[in-house]
């Protein structure tokens, strides 16, 4: 029984080792997009417009197939999928690294998009099962490992780009993809068919019938809105303000670590105002700390940077734990797929919408936009607060 135990324990400690990798990876993946628009501007002449799309080609594709993986997943083994989909995501960055043009370059994105579909429902899913009732410590270290990629790898493409050009970069990147998905291969337990089994925790259909999960996702959809429009922009108000590639990318970085710091942050925050207060706090915050950056000289726009990271994501881990609050005992899944299509398609959608802004008015305007946008969650914020606990914080969590 103790030999069992402990095999087990070991099945469990190599998801969670194989699936925080893998979300390293695939975040990283996402996020060096960043890094890369000011170089694509220059050698193919594109607009920000134009920019946003390239980076939502990459973000819809992610987006558009979530519930459908999730399907294949009740056929399929979850670890196959799951490799391939790595494997699918490191070989759109070697097509990026090797297009010809603009065309072959979004085509690649998508393709990779498409991979890292595969990522957050299957990996997820993977952990919850190998730990059972345990589960929400591994989950949270699972999230904090997709911080690490955030910060990390856009940071390393800044440095590689010093000494390479972007496509041999994109190339060696894609290489370290190409290993990940042989070691999910070889070493990942399976982790099996079908729906995972439902939570049976008190807090979850608590409220099924108060009808807040539309001001729920229409804040999420928002405020991912808020923080991917920013972070577009933020290369090139930093490249005006007289940063070099390296300083972009370190600048990147701090962002992120910030944001992993703000998702530890809300815990002990909600814990002790409550999540409207919390809301209104990170909201009020992002809108400040966006024009600070705008306003402010280049050193003391990065110094503000890892708590501007915070707040841009102090919402989203507030949002996250309330969802099973508010949806009901047999639909928390469902609830769960929506909420995420919903903000990962706004993460494709908003950098379009605010790069055509930014050809219209310049990047500072659009910039100014995304804090504008913020301020307009704080009444939605409001508006949810009736369908809330009213305990403080009771549904926060380190999504």
């Amino acid at each position: 029984m103790a030999e069992s135990g402990s095999q087990d324990r070991s099945r469990a400690a190599r998801t969670l080792a194989a699936t925080g990798v893998n979300h390293a990876l695939h975040d990283g993946y996402t996020d060096l997009i960043y890094v890369l628009l000011p170089l694509w501007q220059t050698e193919f002449a594109l607009s920000y417009g134009l920019l946003a799309v390239m980076r939502g080609l990459y973000s819809g594709a992610m987006a558009g197939l979530q519930i459908p993986v999730g399907r294949l997943a009740e056929r399929i083994d979850g670890k196959i999928i799951l490799a391939i989909g790595t494997l699918v995501a490191a070989l759109g960055y070697v097509c990026a690294g090797l297009s010809g043009g603009v065309v072959a370059l979004g085509l690649a994105l998508a393709l990779s998009g498409a991979g890292s579909s595969t990522q957050h429902p299957i990996a997820s899913t993977a952990v919850a099962r190998a730990y059972g009732q345990a589960a929400r410590g591994p989950l949270g270290i699972y999230n904090f490992t997709g911080d690490l990629g955030k910060a990390a790898i856009p940071a390393l493409t800044a440095l590689l780009l010093v000494v390479m050009s972007w496509r041999h970069a994109l190339l060696l990147l894609a290489l370290a993809g190409l290993l990940v998905a042989a070691g999910l291969a070889l070493l990942m337990p399976a982790v099996g068919k079908g729906p995972a089994s439902q939570s049976k925790g008190p807090s979850q259909g608590t409220h099924a019938g108060r009808g807040g999960f539309h001001w729920l996702l229409a804040i999420g959809i928002l405020d991912t809105a808020v923080r991917m429009g920013f972070l577009t922009f933020l290369p090139f108000l930093l490249r005006d303000k007289g940063a070099s590639l390296p300083t972009n990318g370190f600048a990147l970085a701090l962002v992120f670590i910030g944001g992993a710091a703000g998702k530890f942050t809300c815990g002990w925050l909600g814990a002790r105002i409550g999540t409207l207060r919390t809301v209104l706090l990170t909201e009020g915050g992002t809108a400040l700390l966006i024009m600070a950056v705008l306003a402010l000289p280049l050193t003391s726009a990065i110094i503000a940077l890892p708590l501007l990271g915070v707040m841009l994501n102090g919402t989203s881990s507030v949002l996250y734990g309330t969802v099973p609050e508010l949806a009901p005992r047999d639909r928390t899944e469902r609830a769960f797929a929506l909420f995420y299509t919903g903000t990962i398609g706004s993460g494709a959608i908003a950098p379009v919408l605010y790069g055509l802004l930014g050809d219209v008015l310049g990047p500072a305007m659009a910039t100014a936009a995304t804090a504008a946008t913020a301020l307009v969650i704080c009444p939605l914020a409001l508006m949810l607060a009736s369908h809330l606990s009213e305990e403080p914080g009771g549904h926060c969590s380190n999504a």
